[in-house]
């Protein structure tokens, strides 16, 4: 099967090589980890072709003998030889028992660049911080952006292509099906769905509640874009005749969490200049599983399809995004990479004075001179004399630049 590049994820890998750090590459099943790893072999094959590489691929039978930390570092000992150019690709390390124990010793020994995919947040937050600590980066892989999906489908920027990346998402395997065919879609999306539900989340956290924590993943994709709090969810589901505590809603969402389908994004008071802990929102990962939840229809909840591109357009260039609070109003994304920050407002068009207003508004109250966007398909964009330095943007445009 001919392997897709993505350049600027391995231009990032490559140049992180040789110092020290181990390096995990971290990220929702099928999102293409794997895909990244096979493109740094070639790569390490190309251009460093008399280092010694060893590549495990858990998800092959070949390796199925290597089940536990010991098997792992007998293994790697024995193809590594001690003072060389040795290189270690393992994917899906986490299928290995205590995989920690043999990356920390490798790692402590020089013997070898280790570079591993893993697909469990929660697993690996917790094992990673506690026993690799200051050892290794985490280099996030995520879905497709537009401008990916458009080079993976081989399609024209047009509405037509726009439309279709707000409907079927960014999972890169959707690449070989017909996007055209809403079943084909929806049978390659539930697969990829029941698949992260059934190893990353009910059988590795031993769910015994299951058909709570469906009706969970659903409540949460039916909301993006709202405040969400345990105790309302936990209310909602009772009133459906749920029999749930806030302690179980609180712990199944860390679970839809650990396993990347959704990510919880916190509160920032921009006046104030400081993170709330408490009540997230929350967006998915790849919005085309947020659609599959939803029935595919786009009618009653572009906004919100909106709202997660454009989260994770900003999250895939690195920035870490919170929602900002105003005295009197909120601000969709606040984004920040370094010394560098954004302000966004996504919606879906501005079809009234009162949403101009509160749109462009909002961003008017922030008194600073980073810059601030409001991003709609209207067909006519372009900034408001009225409200002076912000940039009214199609969605379109925003989706393929940099920033």
């Amino acid at each position: 099967m001919e392997i897709i590049e993505r350049p600027t994820y391995l231009k990032h890998i490559v140049s992180l090589l040789d110092k020290g750090m181990m390096i995990i590459l971290v990220g929702q099943r099928r999102v293409g980890k794997s895909y990244m790893l096979k493109q740094l072999h070639t790569w390490l094959q190309t251009h460093k072709n008399a280092a010694n590489v060893v590549y495990i691929n858990k998800e092959l039978y070949a390796f199925k003998s290597i089940s536990t930390a010991k098997d792992l570092y007998e293994y790697a000992v024995a193809n590594l030889p001690e003072g060389g150019d040795n290189y270690l690709l393992i994917d899906e390390v986490q299928d290995i028992t205590d995989y920690e124990d043999a990356l920390r010793s490798l790692h402590a020994e020089n013997r070898c660049q280790i570079i591993a995919t893993g697909s469990n947040a929660y697993i690996f937050s917790s094992e990673l911080s506690t026993r690799l600590s200051g050892r290794y980066i985490e280099v996030p892989i995520h879905s497709l952006t537009y401008r990916g999906f458009l080079r993976f489908h081989e399609l024209e920027d047009t509405d037509k292509s726009l439309l279709a990346y707000l409907r079927v998402g960014g999972l890169p395997g959707l690449c070989h099906y017909d996007i055209e065919d809403e079943n084909q879609v929806r049978d390659y999306l539930q697969s990829v769905y029941n698949t992260i539900m059934l190893r990353d989340v009910i059988a590795r956290e031993e769910i015994r509640n299951v058909a709570f924590i469906e009706n969970l993943s659903t409540f949460v994709a039916d909301n993006i874009g709202k405040l969400i709090s345990v105790r309302n969810v936990t209310n909602t589901m009772k009133s459906h005749g749920e029999k749930v505590s806030d302690t179980l809603t609180s712990t199944y969402l860390r679970y839809l969490c650990g396993a990347f389908i959704i990510t919880p994004i916190q509160r920032y008071d921009i006046h104030g200049k400081r993170i709330f802990e408490q009540n997230y929102k929350y967006y998915f990962s790849d919005h085309g599983l947020r659609n599959l939840l939803c029935g595919f229809n786009l009618r009653g909840s572009i906004e919100k399809v909106i709202e997660n591109v454009i989260f994770h357009h900003l999250a895939t260039q690195g920035f870490k995004v919170t929602v900002g609070i105003l005295r009197n109003g909120e601000v969709d994304f606040v984004a920040t990479r370094r010394e560098q920050k954004l302000y966004v407002q996504a919606v879906y068009l501005l079809g009234s004075e009162d949403t101009i207003t509160r749109e462009f508004g909002n961003l008017y109250n922030i008194r600073d001179n980073y810059p601030k966007y409001v991003v709609s398909m209207d067909p006519v964009s372009g900034g408001l004399p009225e409200y002076p330095g912000i940039i009214h943007i199609h969605l379109h445009d925003f989706l393929m630049t940099d920033f």
